[in-house]
């Protein structure tokens, strides 16, 4: 974490310290500081999850692929079967 363009910027903040220490616990960081850290790590990751999945459905989607109903539960969309 220690990147060129990576700076430690000493910020005021008030937070809920039952919530750090439980996230910290959970997480079995050392200090307060690590335990924010890694939840700020832990929720750009989702994001970055979460934006790449969105991104190969809309690819899959414009790709034209036909799925088929082999098993017959899918639910009916335009009325015509398919």
């Amino acid at each position: 974490m220690g990147t060129a363009n990576n700076r430690i910027a000493h910020m005021p903040f008030r937070l809920n310290a039952a919530k750090i220490k439980r996230a910290q616990k959970l997480m079995q960081a050392g200090t307060e500081t690590e335990t924010i850290e890694q939840a700020l790590d832990a929720v750009i990751t989702e994001h970055e999850r979460n934006e790449a999945a969105r991104e190969a459905n809309e690819r899959f989607i414009k790709s034209g692929v036909v799925i088929r109903d082999v098993y017959g539960t899918l639910e009916k969309i335009d009325g015509t079967g398919r």
